[in-house]
């Protein structure tokens, strides 16, 4: 394998990823145009030119850049999102939709674009934990340079996600630390330490907070109240239902029209169900499965610990939220905010996926031979 060759099998998974989520979002998007306040244009441009044209570019200067740089960064990345997440939490420069504060308005009033720096945080925890561990070492097994760093970190990004709120992206994180710390070599104990204490948070969270609790009764009874909480639900299972085996086709989906709530959002695997089917949804679960096998291939052919384990990171972050979200829609977890990766609405989230893809290709070019 030659040094500075990238993963060609990585990349053509990835690119196959990015197109077939282009697709499904392309036909998935035209049921905004059945709403009467439709902000179709808007989603359209933040999601082809600021997502796929600019997260193309980036992913492309990621995978010629070192990957070693991001090492020296770190720090400063970890600072600079957390910065950003507290910003979004001033009235006047945080941008507040449905209940949560989450987005930062860039530009000026005739022509704006949102940015979601909870996105930007879930890189940086990657590349700030990535480098502790390497610097850790066997340390890591300890709890002074293993458990308490992760926790503390746990604890500053849930700080900042749990007041906006934003429960899924801290989910989200805490799954991937572990994981993250799992490969590092960290002990289980601590590992079940984390578990527990996450157990007994989310208890906590439910009883505090109604919304939480309420995901969790509908997805134990999702029949209970098939006009509120149920209802996305149970419009989900429909479209997915009506797929049957092979869909109803490209553009066809009835469901994306009034039906489904957000359907270019966390329903998009929905939409994908009801018109590529059984099958489709089968392709597409794959691609993703691939993705993950060989982006771990990857991560276990790079001899040092923080390419392998910032490769562990990006995947696990991406991959636990693909399935969180197509689990969601199946109804095999609670429902969530979170949407599905290179497929849903989000310009700032395809950005930093397509990038995030260029950091593992510039990783995959010092696999051992």
């Amino acid at each position: 394998r030659g040094k500075w060759k990238v993963d060609k099998p990585f990349l053509v998974i990835a690119v196959i990823l990015v197109v077939a989520g282009f697709f499904i979002f392309s036909s998935a998007s035209l049921g905004l145009l059945a709403k009467e306040t439709s902000n179709y244009s808007s989603v359209a441009f933040s999601q082809t030119v600021l997502g796929l044209f600019l997260g193309t570019i980036a992913m492309i200067l990621a995978a010629r850049l070192d990957y070693k740089l991001w090492k020296k960064w770190a720090f400063y990345l970890l600072i600079l999102a957390i910065i950003l997440n507290i910003l979004v939490l001033i009235p006047s420069i945080g941008f507040e939709h449905g209940g949560a504060r989450r987005w930062l308005n860039v530009g000026s009033a005739d022509w704006r674009i949102s940015f979601q720096p909870a996105e930007a945080l879930k890189f940086a925890f990657i590349i700030y934990f990535a480098a502790w561990a390497a610097g850790a070492k066997e340390k890591i097994k300890t709890f002074s340079m293993g458990l308490l760093p992760l926790v503390v970190l746990l604890g500053l990004c849930g700080a900042l996600l749990l007041k906006q709120p934003d429960t899924d992206t801290y989910v989200i994180i805490v799954a991937t630390g572990i994981g993250m710390f799992v490969a590092a070599g960290g002990r289980f104990r601590h590992v079940a330490l984390i578990v527990l204490a996450g157990i007994v948070g989310l208890t906590f969270l439910a009883l505090a907070r109604p919304y939480v609790m309420q995901r969790i009764t509908t997805f134990l009874n999702p029949t209970s109240d098939s006009l509120g909480s149920g209802y996305q639900i149970q419009q989900s299972l429909i479209a997915v239902g009506s797929g049957e085996l092979f869909g109803t086709g490209f553009g066809q989906s009835v469901q994306k029209f009034t039906y489904l709530p957000e359907p270019v959002g966390d329903s998009i695997f929905a939409v994908a169900a009801e018109e590529f089917g059984f099958v489709g949804s089968v392709l597409l679960i794959a691609i993703f499965t691939l993705f993950a096998i060989r982006g771990l291939k990857i991560a276990g052919n790079v001899p040092d610990i923080f390419g392998r384990l910032t490769a562990v990171g990006i995947v696990i972050m991406i991959i636990s939220q693909a399935f969180v979200n197509i689990g969601a829609m199946l109804g095999v977890v609670p429902l969530s905010g979170i949407t599905l990766p290179f497929v849903s609405h989000g310009g700032t989230s395809l950005f930093l996926s397509l990038f995030e893809i260029g950091v593992i290709l510039s990783i995959s070019k010092h696999q051992k031979s």
